[in-house]
């Protein structure tokens, strides 16, 4: 599937794609200012988009409802036959001691054996972040490791 990428002088760039079958596009255009709009075309007229403004939470839980799941479900049906270990999505919250702090702080795998293979934010995936990676609020993390592992890299975010 081919994203078109066109530059909007003095307003951003737009991402958009087609819809397999229909005859729409869909996509964003993110702003030099920071805000996003969804951008939705009508049916039959491509050229004919409806913009939806996004604040920044709803711009990061979108991406989340449609990033990390399938993520997260393809980490799963890849490692299925490794027994014992499972693929959870953590979330860095508000209030976080990791908010604003480099992923090596965590010392998440020396600590729990568990790993962080990728980070979402806001629609993006970040495969294989290195340790100079900083966290933000919102940020949800997929994290391999034992049933153990995942529930001590839990506790990490939260308590440090």
């Amino acid at each position: 599937m081919n994203v078109e990428v066109t530059q909007l002088p003095g307003i951003g760039v737009r991402k958009d794609f087609s819809l397999t079958g229909c005859r729409r596009t869909i996509g964003i255009i993110d702003h030099k200012d920071g805000t996003i709009d969804l951008i939705v075309s009508k049916p039959g007229n491509p050229d004919a988009t409806e913009q939806i403004p996004l604040s920044g939470p709803e711009a990061t839980v979108l991406a989340n409802l449609l990033g990390a799941p399938q993520l997260v479900a393809q980490l799963q049906e890849e490692q299925r036959e490794f027994g014992e270990l499972a693929t959870r999505q953590l979330a860095v919250r508000v209030g976080s001691p990791y908010d604003g702090r480099q992923l090596g702080d965590t010392q998440m795998r020396t600590r729990t054996k568990a790993s962080i293979v990728a980070v979402m934010r806001a629609g993006q995936a970040v495969p294989s972040p290195g340790p100079e990676f900083l966290f933000t609020a919102g940020d949800v993390l997929v994290v391999v490791g034992t049933a153990e592992g995942l529930a001590a890299a839990a506790k990490i975010l939260v308590d440090g």
